[in-house]
């Protein structure tokens, strides 16, 4: 089956997340490749003892699935959150 495909409210974002993305895991020590950047899940699936593969993975249950794509998801909302803070501490001086 294939993945959805995501809908940004804003158009043309998908390019910066996917960037974001790819920036955000590299700094917490995973090898990416910025032209495949969702290929980082199958790094932190093997990190996570999870048995996630290419293709059709119909044995592997919800909530496994959600330790890769909750590590991976929040992570990058721990350093947007990081990036508002810094924002609202520059504009506070």
């Amino acid at each position: 089956m294939a993945r959805k495909r995501r809908k940004y409210a804003v158009s043309g974002a998908e390019q910066g997340m996917q960037d974001f993305k790819a920036a955000v895991m590299k700094n917490e020590g995973y090898a990416v490749d910025p032209g495949r950047p969702d290929d980082v899940k199958y790094e932190v699936a093997r990190e996570l003892g999870i048995p996630l593969e290419r293709g059709y993975n119909g044995s592997l249950d919800t909530e496994s699935a959600g330790q890769v794509g909750g590590k991976i998801g929040g992570t990058m909302v721990r350093e947007l959150i990081r990036m508002a803070q810094e924002q609202l501490a520059k504009r506070e001086q």
